[in-house]
């Protein structure tokens, strides 16, 4: 999580991360990784969640990152592909995600897949 928060913001300090892993992560919500050579170069977490329109139970992709020197080389494309499987066994009929704005790679990759915008996230920082 960190690093792929670090990329849009590379002076953050963002230890307090460990929180929301420690908060959501658990037998219920399924880790892919990828290696190479024993070296991680991408995953994606999963979880379950709730339709806030129509109350129907969900799944919500709360990480997927993939190194740069990885990138556009379908690794990406595969771990959504095993998401959405999982998904569709466990019965569920959609998958959230958030992505920021500035990331059009991301944001270029999830309207290839068929994502479409369903509502928009506003921050206003207060002083």
């Amino acid at each position: 999580m960190q690093k792929t928060y670090q990329e849009l913001a590379p002076k953050q300090d963002f230890s307090h991360l460990a929180l929301t892993v420690e908060q959501y992560l658990s037998r219920e919500t399924p880790l892919w990784w990828v290696n190479d050579s024993n070296s991680p170069v991408a995953c994606l977490w999963a979880g379950n969640a709730i339709d806030q329109i129509t109350g129907d139970p969900i799944a919500h992709i709360f990480l997927l990152y993939v190194a740069p020197e990885h990138r556009r080389r379908g690794i990406a494309t595969a771990l959504i592909g095993l998401v959405e499987a999982w998904a569709i066994d466990k019965g569920l009929r959609a998958i959230t995600l958030q992505v920021f704005q500035a990331n059009s790679s991301a944001l270029n990759l999830y309207n290839q897949l068929g994502y479409q915008t369903q509502s928009l996230s506003m921050v206003k920082p207060l002083k």
